[in-house]
Formats: structure tokens, sequence, C-alpha cells
């Protein structure tokens, strides 16, 4: 009897360290990917600290558009020179982008520096050739950095230096901040283990607010009263400062969500009452698209389903606008522009018989 207690007593003795260790792994396994969960996606991690955030994963379009191709980009002389001299098309081997829009300084004191105009951030992801992609980079920029044995091109283009980098074989960043250290940021960034805590703090505070498998998403910080902004047009409607999240998810339809995050619930509840009067002029104005619709516009009955199912609600300090794009709507959006039709060239008249 003795023996069997000292023989379960080193049993628990050995066996219990090995347990605590287990149950310790699978709990910090699954703290991780609830972390994960709630984290931005790695390219917009990446970026630097910004006012305005928008990421895209292409691949649930092209998945969606499987017997519909996306409609090509227009191939300007710049674009088309880009495509031959890197293999790079952007409607075929875009898979993720994130970008990081920088205010200028003088929008209530935007990231974007002295600048007179917005400044831009981007992290791309896709299938690259980066042998192409290097000789192309090397032949327009005016100078070269290495930096953590990453070369940084210096790439002048409209007054502005847009400054790119090749991070990893799939993975290309560029920014025309005129501040240097924003592209360094974003290489030091991917240099480390992806961690659910990284990203600007601007980023994550607003990224857990957004539904879960949103695939494309945008996060802003609105500015009404800045002169020529995007902001301008928009002003009826928000006219304090706000920030505003979007967000899209496929649920075998396009469920839209715009969330206004506002000062006060009586600003929360004027915003509502705008938007709604907004909504209901909008909503009218359905009756005058043409059945069946025409070229890449929708049908009238798309239409009337997509702003019948637009609510407008206030939570508190929160407005939340929610719709959901019917599927005839979204592959009509998606469709490539019919060709526009060519009139035949006219027949020479005959010439004139001499008598």
């Amino acid at each position: 009897m003795m023996l069997t207690a000292v023989s379960l007593f080193m049993w628990i003795k050995r066996t219990l360290p090995i347990l605590f260790a287990v149950v310790a792994i699978a709990a910090a396994v699954f703290l991780l990917v609830q972390l994960r969960k709630h984290a931005p996606p790695e390219p917009a991690r990446l970026l630097p600290a910004a006012d305005g955030f928008l990421y895209v994963n292409l691949k649930w379009i092209r998945t969606f558009s499987a017997t519909s191709p996306v409609p090509s980009v227009s191939h300007d002389p710049d674009y088309e020179r880009f495509l031959q001299e890197t293999g790079f098309e952007f409607e075929r081997d875009l898979d993720q982008a994130a970008l990081a829009v920088h205010y200028p300084a003088a929008w209530n004191g935007g990231t974007g520096g002295s600048a007179p105009e917005p400044r831009f951030s981007e992290v791309f992801v896709g299938k690259i050739d980066s042998d192409r992609l290097t000789a192309y980079l090397k032949k327009l920029a005016a100078s070269t950095e290495s930096y953590r044995n990453t070369e940084i091109y210096s790439i002048p283009l409209e007054g502005r230096t847009v400054r790119v980098a090749i991070l990893s074989v799939d993975t290309v960043a560029a920014s025309n901040h005129e501040d240097p250290n924003l592209i360094r940021g974003i290489i030091d960034r991917s240099r480390k283990l992806a961690s659910p805590f990284a990203g600007p703090i601007f980023l994550r505070q607003y990224y857990k607010k957004l539904p879960l498998a949103s695939l494309a998403w945008a996060i802003v910080r609105t500015e009404p009263t800045a002169k020529n902004s995007v902001f301008s047009s928009a002003s009826l409607i928000l006219q304090k400062p706000t920030v505003v999240a979007i967000s899209a998810r496929y649920l075998t339809a396009l469920h839209l969500r715009v969330e206004a995050f506002t000062a006060t619930e009586n600003d929360a509840r004027a915003l509502t009452e705008r938007a709604g009067a907004f909504l209901n002029v909008f909503h009218a104005a359905t009756g005058d698209v043409q059945a069946g619709g025409t070229g890449n516009l929708p049908s009238d009955d798309d239409m009337k389903r997509f702003f019948d199912s637009a609510r407008v609600e206030q939570h508190d300090d929160r407005v939340v606008l929610t719709a959901t794009l019917p599927t005839g709507f979204l592959k009509k959006l998606l469709e490539a522009p019919p060709a526009e039709a060519t009139q035949p060239a006219p027949e020479p008249p005959a010439p004139a018989k001499r008598r």
C-alpha cells in the first residue's frame, strides 16, 4: 500500500509540470489567435501613423467574379510601360493593398507635415517579379539608399519624391511623404515578428470596431473645415470632425456598414437626422433609374432593394448606417463597360459619269 502511494506521488510529481506546460502553451495559442482576430491585417500593421487608413483584399473580388473577369485598368502610356517592364498587372496580380493618408499639418495638425495636400504611404502584396521590378525602379530612381539591407529608390514624380522599397518576394512599400523616416519605419516593422499589438494606435483603436471578415474597409478622421479637400463635398452631413469607419464583407451579398464616432450624443442625433434626410432623397430618386439598367448601371430593382435595405440608427454617440448590395448590383458594377459602337464610315460618293 505504501509502495502504491509512493508510486502515485512520483507519477503526479513527474506529470504535473508537463500538464501545466501543455495548458500554458494552449492558453497562449488561444490568446494569440483571439488577438489576431482583432488585429489589423499584416500590410496595414506595417504602415506609419496617419490620419486615415484604407485596406482591400482583392482575392475576394476575383473569387466573386470568377465567371466574369475584373475590369481592366485603363492602360495609359506610363502604366503600359510599367506593365511591359515589370510584368505586374494590378487587376491580375495585386492581392492586398493597404494605404495610409497623411493630412497636411494645416488640417488641424495632420501627419503630412508642411505639404499643401495629403500625402500617402502604401504597402502592396501580390505576385511580384523582384528582378524585373528592381530593374524598373533603378531606371526611374534619381538616387538610392541602402537601409537594413533593403534598397530605397527615390523617384521624382510631379514635384514630389516617391520612395519605394521591396520588402520581400511578395511585398512592396512606397511613400511620397517628405520625411524619409516613414519608409524606413515600414522596413523596420517588416523585419520584426508579426505581432497583433503592432500598427498605429489610431488604426488599432478603431479596427476592432469593424465587423469580422471585413475584406475592404476604411478608417478616416474627417476634417469638414479643410479647404479644397475631399471633405468639402460631405460637409453638409459631416459638419464636425468625426472618425468614420467604413467596411464591406460578403455573405451571399455585399454588406456595407458606415459607423461615425461623434463627440457627443447630441452630435450623433443631429448627424442621424441629416443622414436620414439624404437617404430619403436618394431613395426617392431611384424611380428615375431606367428599368433593367444601362451599361454598368444596375437595374432599378437592384437600386430599390439597395435603398430599401439601408438603415440609419443612433447608438449613444455613434451613428451606424447599414445597407446590403444585391448580387446583381455588384456583378453589374464589376462588368467591363460595353465597347462603344462605331459608326461605319460613309462610302465615298460615286464618281460622276462623263457625258
